[in-house]
């Protein structure tokens, strides 16, 4: 991985930036006991940690997940798959995207549990798992109106459906479809069109160990599409997107830095690229070693801001691939190497994945999905 791993007290690994990711794994933990807690024993929790753990370290977080109630891990690629599985082979992993065929072996090789959507994927999944004397465990995805990934519910697909769950090396173990959250009607239509045919394809014989179609939103604003399991992602790091339900979760990460250099700029000046921002005032500047490469968003200029000793500092001037400035002036006693928060809990002023969000027009998956991975994660556990 590229991602360095610290503890909080730790001194036997140098922190090479001062951009760095703070990871909190006791609230990964009280999360995601707060998931299961909220469904209860008889729903199984498929945690999503895809895109790296949405940015947290998938590989690090893993365990506590575990700890804590997940049944699986969840990814979208065979790449991210692989990751977890080099860091623990024993780890239940789920590919919830698309594999391509002449891959599927690494599949059965590696015991990592496909989304397959087709008797041809199923076929060439049967084959490898019956020359390496093993049996593939499949999920069949069903589109339901996402129109992303699978096939519609019609007595084709049905059909091709029963002819899988016939081979001899494959396990159909789960059935899934997804959401698209356009409206109530809209998911009571995917829903009853889902378990309509889930009933079409038990009354043939076909029976799945799970059945699957609520994400983090759904689980909690719809307990009655819940199944008997269920796919949190953001939930998982704090990020709260119901509307109707409530669940208690807590954001995970704090992103911080510290100042690089000061400048004095007197009134009328500009700073950074094309001068899009120029001083009102005599000022001073701080250079914040971070940028849009770090993930941190472009369209932020002259709308973000960092907290410095308590201090709302505005980013201004265009955002540059690797550093920024910021508007220090009414920082008291301000200095080189001073802390600066970027994304933090917002109980001290800071901005808040949420707030960074609304201001970038975007979703708070984004911005903490899009966190590079060369900022240091440092993981915080009290036990």
């Amino acid at each position: 991985m590229v991602n360095e791993k610290y503890t909080e007290d730790s001194n036997t690994q140098e922190l090479l930036r001062d951009t760095r990711v703070e990871i909190d794994l006791d609230k990964i933990a009280y999360n995601m006991n707060s998931i299961c807690k909220m469904v209860g024993p008889d729903v199984a929790v498929m945690a999503v940690i895809k895109a790296n753990g949405y940015g947290h370290g998938s590989c690090a977080i893993a365990p506590v997940l575990l700890e804590n109630g997940a049944a699986y891990l969840a990814v979208a690629t065979l790449t991210e798959a692989l990751e977890l599985k080099d860091c623990n082979p024993q780890w239940p992993v789920f590919i919830m995207g698309h594999t391509p065929d002449r891959l599927l072996h690494h599949i059965v090789e590696r015991d990592i549990t496909q989304t397959v959507f087709s008797l041809e994927q199923a076929q060439i999944l049967n084959q490898a798992a019956a020359a390496a004397g093993k049996k593939a465990r499949v999920h069949i995805k069903v589109d339901t109106g996402f129109h992303r990934l699978g096939k519609s519910p019609s007595p084709e697909f049905a059909e091709e459906i029963c002819r899988i769950y016939s081979l001899p090396a494959i396990d159909v173990e789960g059935i899934f479809s997804h959401l698209a959250l356009a409206g109530d009607k809209e998911n009571q239509e995917q829903f009853h069109s889902f378990s309509k045919f889930v009933s079409l394809l038990e009354s043939r014989g076909c029976c799945f160990k799970y059945k699957h179609v609520a994400d983090s939103i759904a689980c909690v604003d719809f307990p009655e599409y819940r199944l008997n399991m269920i796919r949190p992602g953001a939930l998982i790091y704090g990020m709260a997107g119901y509307h109707k339900g409530f669940l208690p979760v807590e954001q995970v990460l704090i992103f911080k830095t510290a100042i690089s250099q000061i400048h004095h700029v007197p009134a009328g000046e500009g700073v950074s690229y094309d001068y899009m921002w120029k001083s009102q005032r005599d000022s001073l500047i701080a250079t914040l070693p971070f940028g849009y490469a770090d993930g941190y968003p472009r369209n932020l200029r002259d709308k973000g801001y960092v907290i410095i000793k308590g201090v709302k500092a505005p980013i201004v001037g265009v955002i540059c691939m690797d550093q920024c400035m910021a508007d220090v002036t009414d920082v008291p006693d301000v200095k080189q190497g001073m802390e600066a928060i970027i994304y933090g809990s917002g109980k001290d002023g800071s901005m808040t994945i949420a707030e960074a969000a609304s201001l970038a027009e975007t979703n708070k998956n984004d911005i903490i999905a899009r966190i590079a991975a060369r900022p240091p994660r440092i993981y915080k556990k009290s036990l």
